[in-house]
C-alpha cells in the first residue's frame, strides 16, 4: 500500500485553524454518530428490501409516495435483479419474509397489510435515521445534506484517510486564500461533488457521505497552484516504510485517472460502487477550475496581501520591504535589501529562502548554490532534515557538488534513517571522495558498505567501499573491526559439491 506521509510546502504562515475546526468537527461527529448510524442503516436497508420484494409479487398493493420513490430507483437501477424477483414461482429466497410471502396461503390482502406496515416502518426508520437525514441520497435528497454529508463518515479507515487528507492538502490552501475563502470553497467542493454523484446515479437511495468530495476538490486546487511541489510517499512493504518523491503534476492526475476509469465501469455496468467515484471526479474539476478562477480574477491576490497585512508585524521590516520587492517583480531591490538582512542576522532562514527566490527570478545560478547551500547547514542546524533534503536536491540540479563536511554527513545519516538506501550510498561515497584525507571519508566509506550488505544486496560495491576504508591515510583504528566485519560479509560462500549415489 502505498500513502502519502507529507509534501514540501506543509510550512505556512500561521496556524491553519479552519483546517484544524473541520477535522475536530468531523471526528466529534463521526464518534457520536457511528454506532447509531451503522444499526440505523440496517434497519432501513431491511424494511427498504422487503418493501423491493412485495411490489415485485404484487405491484397493485398500495404505497406511499417514499415507499413508491424507493421502489421506482430500484427497478430503474437493478432491472434485471427486480425482474427475478417478480417471478412467482421462482425457489430461491433471500430471507424467511421473502420465504413467507411466496407462501400459498399468502393473499393480496395479507399483502396489502404488510404493505400497509412496511410503508409505516419505512416512515419511522427515516424519520429517526441520521443517514437518511443527513446523508446525500441521489433519489430524494434534501437541500441540507449537500452539506451535512460531508461531515459525516461511515468508518474509522474513511475517516482517518480523509482527514489525513484534508490536512495535507488543506494547510496549504488555508495558508494561500485565508479563512474567508478557503472554508467556502471547501464547502462547494463538497456540495458539488455530491450534485454530480447525483446526476450520475440519479435513481440510488444508498446513503452517500464522507468529506472524499471536498477533499478532491482541495487536491485538484492543489495541482494547479502547485504542480511542481514533491509529495512523499510511503510504500508500506510487509514491516518496512519505503519513502520517495512524486511531483504533485504526476501524482494528483493519476489519481484522477484512477477514479475515472472506476467510475466509469460502475456507470457502465449500472451499478455503485462502494466509493462515490463520481463525487471525487466532480470534486477534483470543480477544485482545479475554481483555483484558476481565483487566481485569474486577483481575489487570490487580495486574499494573500490580507493574510501578510495580518501577520507582518511579526516580519523583519526588511524581509517584509524584500517581499514588496519580489512583488513589484523587482528581485534586484529585493536582493539588495536581503543582503543587508543577512549581514545583521546571518542565520535567518527565512532570508537566505527569499534570497533564494529572488536570485531565482534573476536566474543568477551561481548566486542559488551559494544560498542553498548554507540553507542547507542552516536547517541542518535547527533539526529540520526533510526541508534540509529537498534544499540539498536543489542544490544537486543546478550542478552544485560539495557541501560542508559536517552537513553532508548529516543528510547522509538522514536519508540512511529514510531508508533511502541507493541515495545513502551514492552521498557517502561522494562525502569519501570528496575529503580523502579527513576521518569521515573512512566513517562514510563503512557505512555505505554495511548499507549495501545488509540492504542492496552488492557484496562487490560493499567490498569496494570497505577496501577503500581500510586504505585511508587518516588513523582509523576504531572503524578496523567493523571494515574487517565487513570484508568477511562481502566473502561468497562456498559451494557445496553434492554427488549423488545412483
Amino acid at each position: 500500500m502505498i500513502i502519502p506521509v507529507g509534501h514540501e510546502n506543509l510550512r505556512g504562515r500561521r496556524w491553519p485553524w479552519v483546517t484544524t475546526v473541520i477535522i475536530v468537527l468531523c471526528s466529534a461527529v463521526f464518534l457520536v454518530t457511528y454506532g447509531p448510524m451503522q444499526e440505523q442503516m440496517a434497519q432501513t436497508g431491511q424494511v427498504q428490501l422487503h418493501l423491493v420484494l412485495l411490489s415485485a409479487l404484487y405491484p397493485d398493493a398500495p404505497m406511499t409516495p417514499a415507499a413508491s420513490h424507493i421502489v421506482r430507483a430500484y427497478k430503474l437501477e437493478h432491472m434485471n435483479i427486480y425482474s427475478k424477483m417478480e417471478e412467482p414461482g421462482r425457489d430461491h429466497f433471500i430471507d424467511a419474509w421473502d420465504k413467507q410471502i411466496h407462501g400459498d396461503d399468502f393473499s393480496a390482502s395479507d399483502a396489502n397489510t404488510q404493505m400497509n406496515q412496511l410503508c409505516s416502518q419505512l416512515a419511522q426508520v427515516q424519520a429517526g435515521s441520521i443517514a437518511w437525514n443527513y446523508a446525500f441520497h441521489s433519489v430524494d435528497p434534501y437541500a441540507r445534506s449537500y452539506i451535512t454529508a460531508t461531515f459525516l463518515h461511515g468508518g474509522w479507515l474513511h475517516i482517518i484517510f480523509n482527514m489525513w487528507f484534508l490536512w495535507l492538502a488543506g494547510t496549504i490552501l488555508e495558508d494561500l486564500w485565508g479563512r474567508i475563502i478557503y472554508p467556502i470553497f471547501y464547502l462547494a467542493a463538497g456540495a458539488l461533488a455530491w450534485a454530480v454523484h447525483g446526476a450520475v446515479f440519479p435513481h440510488s437511495f444508498i446513503p452517500a457521505l464522507g468529506a472524499s468530495g471536498a477533499i478532491a476538490g482541495l487536491m485538484g486546487a492543489f495541482l494547479v497552484r502547485f504542480p511542481t511541489t514533491r509529495i512523499r510517499l510511503g510504500w508500506v512493504l510487509w514491516v518496512k516504510i519505503i519513502k520517495f518523491n512524486v511531483p504533485a503534476y504526476v501524482l494528483l492526475p493519476l489519481w484522477l485517472l484512477m477514479n475515472l476509469s472506476s467510475g466509469l465501469l460502475a456507470r457502465l455496468v449500472g451499478a455503485e460502487a462502494g466509493i462515490a467515484y463520481w463525487a471525487h471526479i466532480g470534486g477534483f474539476a470543480f477544485g482545479a477550475l475554481g483555483a484558476f478562477l481565483l487566481r485569474t480574477s486577483g481575489l487570490e491576490q487580495s486574499a494573500d496581501r490580507a493574510i501578510e497585512a495580518r501577520v507582518s508585524w511579526t516580519a523583519d521590516p526588511l524581509i517584509v520591504r524584500a517581499t514588496d520587492s519580489l512583488e513589484e517583480n523587482n528581485p534586484a531591490g529585493a536582493i539588495a535589501t536581503l543582503q543587508q538582512h543577512l549581514q545583521e542576522k546571518p542565520d535567518s532562514i527565512d532570508g537566505w529562502d527569499l534570497l533564494f527566490k529572488a536570485q531565482e527570478r534573476r536566474k543568477d545560478l551561481a548566486g542559488q548554490k551559494e544560498t542553498l547551500a548554507m540553507l542547507c547547514r542552516l536547517r541542518v542546524t535547527a533539526g529540520e532534515l526533510e526541508a534540509a533534503a529537498a534544499d540539498y536536491e536543489k542544490y544537486k540540479n543546478l550542478g552544485g557538488e560539495k557541501l560542508p563536511r559536517g552537513v553532508w554527513l548529516e543528510l547522509c545519516r538522514y536519508f540512511e534513517r529514510e531508508q533511502c538506501w541507493e541515495l545513502a550510498v551514492d552521498e557517502y561515497e561522494k562525502l569519501a571522495h570528496a575529503f580523502p584525507a579527513e576521518r569521515a571519508a573512512a566513517s562514510a566509506l563503512v557505512s555505505a558498505g554495511q548499507i549495501c550488505v545488509a540492504h542492496l544486496a552488492s557484496p562487490e560495491r560493499a567490498e569496494k567501499c570497505f577496501k577503500e576504508a581500510q586504505m585511508s591515510p587518516v588513523p582509523h583504528y576504531d572503524l578496523d573491526p567493523a571494515i574487517q566485519q565487513g570484508l568477511q560479509k562481502c566473502i561468497p560462500a562456498p559451494v557445496q559439491d553434492v554427488r549423488y549415489l545412483r
